[in-house]
């Protein structure tokens, strides 16, 4: 456990899902290609957004502390990622899950969490730093869509994720993204 909560809270060589530049003619934002790769995640409902991180974060934090079906601990990853539909109180929370377990993630053993595999995807991100707040993610998201509208650039406007890369206790060189699917 010792090992995890240092990687967790200070943020020290996590993996994350692979990825190519598809697009870096943009100063505001990328395009990135995403690999296909699998996440656990659990889905709060009914809860602010903030809570909702909150919430979902120890439930896949005690799924990679050995509450699964191997009872086995799994290292830290990085994004900690938000699924964020309008209009909607559901939230996902995922941890990419490291590559060593990609091929057979050990099933979890609380009903509220789940693998899932993400497909390929083409994804538009912008970074910022600071302490990301639901409203900070909200207002970096709109300024995003905002740019991709202007620009022509076709993308589901319908949800977004946030993607936060950093442990509370960092305070410095912060790391934040918002994300949307291209179409």
């Amino acid at each position: 456990m010792i090992k995890s909560f240092k990687q967790t809270f200070l943020s020290l060589d996590l993996q994350s899902p692979r990825w190519s530049s598809a697009e870096t003619t943009a100063k505001d934002y990328e395009l990135r290609q995403y690999e296909t790769a699998k996440w656990v995640s659990t889905v709060i409902r009914g809860e602010t957004q903030k809570e909702a991180m909150r919430q979902g974060f120890w439930k896949l934090f005690h799924y990679i502390q050995g509450k699964n079906e191997k009872e086995m601990r799994i290292d830290m990853t990085v994004p900690v990622t938000c699924l964020v539909k309008s209009g909607c109180t559901d939230f996902k929370i995922s941890f990419f899950v490291p590559f060593e377990h990609q091929d057979s993630p050990p099933p979890p053993t609380d009903s509220d969490v789940f693998i899932e595999e993400r497909k390929a995807a083409a994804i538009f991100t912008r970074s910022f730093g600071g302490f990301a707040s639901p409203e900070k993610y909200a207002e970096e998201a709109e300024v995003l869509a905002r740019i991709l509208r202007h620009r022509g650039q076709p993308f589901h406007e319908d949800f977004f994720y946030t993607a936060g890369y950093d442990s509370p206790f960092k305070l410095f060189n912060r790391h934040n993204e918002v994300w949307y699917f291209k179409k």
